[in-house]
């Protein structure tokens, strides 16, 4: 027996909610280049925004994954997804600095995730069917879209902190010894370790939502304002961290977006869960599919 979680009735096609996450999340992490064009940091939020809308896909992707039965691999999706982006953020981050494109420009990193993240995952849903045996008909394209939203989901909270996705701002950190500011690994996003908290915030946030919601009665446009309310409070825990990498105005705004977010999502979600709890009076069974 397998379960049968179809698109909620009058929910969106799964397409189109990948067209709005793919692009609202490019569009974010492209947009934090302006601290670099205007030599500031207050845009670094939109690295957090980034994140929300490729949360927000990740999530729909999952509950499209797990339609086969995969209760228990919710939270693994979620793993999968972060653990595979995290290799392709770094790689495609260190694409302006490699002679092996034309390309040098900064620009290149976050299509370079995408890209990356496709290939990556791809090969991984080929493992997982082929040599593992899962034979899921959306196995390759659900761990491809999956992974794609890991490295950007890490790529754009890093961003965030930091106020850049170059991978030299990633890496170098700065501190002071005896008034003279020096070079220093530890004291960045990466070396410093921060990067394994945004993985797991990451890796939460995009699993939790389907995971919570999952049921009978699992509404399309409830589990989506979780995942973004997922998103909003990850992003609320980044601005608390980016106080120690960016400027203190760049970061209180940050915490002031993420806080709004959240407020607004979790209002809208607690008002999304009443609706349903009214509209579902007595549990139903779930669909089973004809053998």
């Amino acid at each position: 027996m397998s379960v049968e979680i179809t698109v909620s009735e009058g929910g969106m096609p799964h397409n189109k909610v990948l067209a709005i996450g793919l692009v609202g999340s490019l569009v974010c992490i492209y947009l934090t280049y302006m601290n670099t064009l205007a030599n500031t940091q207050l845009f670094a939020f939109f690295g957090g925004l980034a994140a929300v809308f490729a949360l927000w896909w990740g999530t729909d992707t999952i509950k499209h994954l797990c339609s086969y039965g995969l209760g228990t691999g919710v939270p693994s999706a979620g793993m999968i997804a972060l653990g595979s982006g995290v290799i392709a953020m770094v790689l495609a981050t260190k694409l302006s600095s490699m002679n092996m494109i034309p390309v040098s420009s900064v620009l290149i990193i976050p299509i370079g995730c995408v890209v990356i993240g496709a290939i990556l995952g791809a090969i991984l849903g080929y493992i997982a069917n082929n040599i593992v045996n899962m034979n899921i008909p959306v196995m390759v394209v659900s761990l491809a879209e999956l992974c794609i939203v890991g490295a950007i989901t890490i790529l754009g909270l890093a961003t965030m902190v930091s106020g850049s996705f170059a991978f030299a701002d990633l890496v170098t950190g700065s501190s002071t010894f005896f008034g003279v500011e020096v070079a220093n690994y530890q004291s960045s996003v990466i070396g410093g370790g921060v990067i394994a908290v945004i993985f797991m915030l990451g890796a939460i946030a995009v699993q939790h939502a389907f995971n919570a919601c999952l049921g009978p009665n699992e509404s399309q446009d409830r589990t989506l304002m979780l995942a973004a309310e997922c998103g909003f409070l990850s992003m609320i825990t980044v601005a608390i961290m980016s106080f120690a990498f960016i400027s203190f105005t760049a970061a209180v705004v940050s915490f002031i977006i993420s806080a709004i977010g959240w407020v607004y999502t979790y209002k809208q979600y607690l008002v999304m869960s009443k609706r349903d709890a009214f509209m579902w009076l007595d549990a139903k069974p779930i669909r089973e599919k004809e053998a």
